[in-house]
């Protein structure tokens, strides 16, 4: 099977161009319709396709297993492992929302960092769905958010959709993580669970758990604004291009909640950067940059998918 991302007609195992009986459509599939076959996904691809199965095939020789190994693409369709368990998708169930989610969040990030951060510099800059960044450190999963990560529990276990990578700094990632996984949304949104001392505390716990470096806690907030602003540009943008799920996203008002977002985390500010920083920064986290406190969990997407306000901003990926 090829790893072009699409191909002509061929005999495709599986018969990747269309369903098959016993398919099952994923719920949570955001912009993407994702079917699960057996012990595979099978999932749309683009024109960064090729750079993200590049990136699996190297985190699995790496030896990171929490992501799906790519079995190959054809017929604007590719197929991957299926990772049993339960993603967090919207409204977050209380598992996602726990103490440990948190955690191990914080870890597997910290892991799949880890486990990017030797070959991230030698990748190529461009085909990406968007456009690298430098200082490149890692390779950026994009939309790190409980829609795209497998939980077993409470424990984060596996990590998903990757369309949105692309070769950058980590703190890049830790702006769309926090924004995740705290969240930092406005409590008067509907759906929002914790207020903002508690969201200063857990905001904390994910950087300790990370490890993050004294430059990253004090770069955080800025990072979580520029991501805000990054949601916003991108669903305008799609919705402009002519694609319907984000032209539904802003006739919705999402764009609007992210920018509420930003105003609140603006306004807070000094209360989120004082909890950060009130933390042992510079945690040894191996190498140049490895492993922080605690023990890791495993060694088409687009960064407009859901933020907390329960299902209003619709739809994680499914498995892949």
């Amino acid at each position: 099977m090829s790893d072009e991302p699409a191909g002509p007609p061929g005999d495709l195992p599986g018969d990747l161009l269309g369903d098959l009986p016993g398919d099952e459509v994923l719920v949570g599939g955001g912009v993407n319709r994702v079917v699960r076959r057996g012990d595979r996904v099978l999932r749309p691809t683009g024109p960064w396709s090729v750079r993200v199965h590049d990136l699996l095939r190297r985190l699995e020789a790496a030896g990171f297993d929490a992501a799906p190994r790519v079995h190959g693409a054809a017929g604007g369709r590719e197929e991957l492992d299926f990772l049993p368990g339960t993603v967090g998708n919207y409204p977050v169930s209380d598992e996602a929302a726990s103490a440990t989610a948190l955690r191990t969040a914080a870890e597997l990030l910290r892991d799949y960092h880890r486990a990017t951060a030797g070959f991230a510099r030698a990748l190529p800059r461009e085909g990406w769905l968007l456009p690298a960044r430098e200082p490149v450190e890692v390779v950026c999963h994009g939309d790190y958010a409980p829609h795209n990560c497998v939980l077993d529990g409470e424990r984060v276990v596996g990590l998903i959709d990757f369309d949105t990578a692309r070769p950058g700094p980590r703190l890049t990632d830790l702006g769309v993580a926090a924004y995740r996984w705290v969240p930092l949304s406005d409590p008067a949104h509907e759906g929002v669970r914790p207020g903002t001392a508690e969201q200063a505390a857990r905001l904390a716990a994910f950087c300790d758990a990370y490890g993050a470096s004294a430059a990253e806690r004090r770069g955080l907030v800025d990072a979580v604004l520029e991501h805000l602003d990054l949601l916003v540009r991108h669903m305008h943008e799609q919705a402009g291009a002519g694609v319907a799920a984000f032209a539904q996203h802003v006739a919705d008002g999402h764009d609007e909640l992210y920018r509420a977002d930003a105003r609140y985390v603006g306004a807070h500010r000094a209360v989120l950067e004082a909890a950060v920083l009130a933390g042992e920064p510079g945690r040894e986290r191996g190498g140049k940059h490895g492993g922080g406190p605690g023990v890791g969990t495993g060694g088409a997407g687009s960064p407009s998918a859901p933020s907390s306000r329960n299902a209003e901003r619709s739809g994680g990926e499914g498995h892949d």
